[in-house]
């Protein structure tokens, strides 16, 4: 007896999915089993890329939530609403749920995992980060016989494009920026990826997963790369690194009490880090542990393929477990978070930072410099004056690890020096 499956959205991803269901040979055996019976779709009017009978297209997506043969609601229409009643009204009705919605899932987990629960349906959410990396069931299975340390992503495909352009090719953000709209690697409107929002919804449901807690998505702190400069990039290269927009979530343990650092921004990477040579569109994610050590998840984080494929294990595992008769959730499938994660305000934790300042071109710039740091408690590993232009020039410093607030301090003592014309950039090493 087959499955029914119900899909909710056909653009990119939804053809793809409903591509590989109608096409099951040399895939897994289970494929045979899954029949579609509906899909919604915004316009019945549009001429799809996927050979499915035109009985089987309804505008009227809560009928597919509600018809009693569908067992599996597939949610790929994106966005918040109806995305997220949609998910909840097919919980209630005791569908099993499979998303790559990461923004409803960020902001609205604890309401559907806990409605999931109580229903005993699964709600499966592979593809919502790293599209075709296996991460999730990583680690929620793979990888649970470890104490994670600490989870560390490339997990934004447009960022990543834009500054690995910006290394190999020397260019400004926004040149390269309209460039990856043209070519369908950015948004008309990026302020999702550049701004590091769809970065911070990512590593929030990783945290959540490799911590065992419910994340607060406002608690994370998110900053994105419109002020990495080519200037930057450049220095970065000439001390050893290279710039990513990095997901961070890890252990820390600020002033005897324990909790997460969880945080979006870009980070310098040393060269000889697995992620400083992810380029391009490529997703990657680390995740530390132990016993395990470090281990490197890599692959496509977008696009038809790519996310289709995580789609569709997600449904095999479901349709295998409904297959098996236990008429339980497996939790090893299932997200069972209950309690909420215990997050540091950034301005605690401990951070190595690169500063770059424009500074008067004058003997005593540098001692000056490094007083004020001294003055608050920030440790300098290098400082160095270079590129003078006129009466100014530059002056990069890099620290050691500081206390943020420390180092913020007395960033803006810095700033009120005569001798500053500016601070140009901070940003933060890995």
């Amino acid at each position: 007896m087959s499955c029914k499956i119900g899909i909710l959205g056909l653009g990119t991803v939804g053809t793809g999915v409903a591509k590989i269901l109608l096409d099951p040979e040399g895939r897994h055996p289970v494929l045979r089993e899954i029949e579609i019976k509906s899909v919604g779709v915004r316009s019945l009017s549009t001429k799809r890329d996927v050979d499915l009978p035109a009985s089987y297209y309804t505008n009227n997506l809560e009928s597919i939530v509600n018809d009693p043969d569908i067992e599996i609601i597939v949610e790929l229409i994106g966005g918040l609403e109806p995305a997220r009643s949609l998910i909840l009204q097919a919980i209630a009705n005791g569908k099993h749920v499979v998303t790559a919605n990461k923004a409803v899932l960020a902001r609205y987990g604890a309401e559907i995992f806990t409605a999931a629960k109580a229903n005993g349906v699964y709600v499966m959410l592979e593809a919502s980060v790293g599209g075709g990396i296996p991460i999730i069931q990583a680690l929620k299975q793979a990888l649970g016989a470890n104490r994670i340390a600490a989870v560390t992503g490339i997990i934004n495909g447009t960022t990543n494009y834009i500054l690995s352009r910006m290394h190999q090719e020397g260019g400004a953000f926004e040149d390269i920026l309209a460039n990856a709209q043209a070519l369908g690697y950015a948004e008309a409107d990026p302020t999702a990826d550049v701004d590091g929002y769809d970065a911070a919804d990512k590593i929030a449901i990783l945290a959540s997963l490799a911590f065992g807690d419910r994340i607060k998505l406002d608690e994370i702190y998110r900053e994105g790369i419109r002020n990495v400069t080519s200037i930057d990039i450049h220095w970065a290269t000439e001390l050893g690194f290279a710039i990513k927009l990095l997901g961070i979530a890890r252990h820390a343990v600020v002033d005897g009490e324990s909790g997460l650092d969880i945080r979006v921004h870009p980070t310098l990477i040393p060269i000889t880090h697995p992620l400083a040579s992810i380029n391009g569109v490529t997703n990657a994610v680390t995740v530390a542990g132990d016993p395990i050590g470090e281990v490197v998840f890599s692959g496509p984080g977008a696009g038809s393929g790519a996310t289709a494929s995580a789609v569709v294990a997600d449904i095999i595992n479901v349709v295998a477990a409904l297959k098996s008769g236990t008429g339980k959730i497996n939790q090893l499938m299932g997200c069972s978070h209950q309690h909420y994660a215990k997050v540091h305000s950034v301005d605690s934790n401990k951070t190595q930072f690169y500063v770059r300042l424009i500074a008067r071109d004058r003997p005593g710039v540098i001692g000056e410099i490094g007083m004020r740091f001294g003055k608050h408690l920030v440790n300098l590993e290098s400082i160095i004056q270079k590129n003078s232009h006129g009466e100014f020039a530059e002056v990069v410093v890099v620290t050691k690890q500081v206390v943020e607030r420390n180092f913020q301090t007395a960033i803006a003592d810095i700033k009120n020096l005569d001798a500053i014309e500016s601070i140009a950039t901070v940003l933060r090493i890995l």
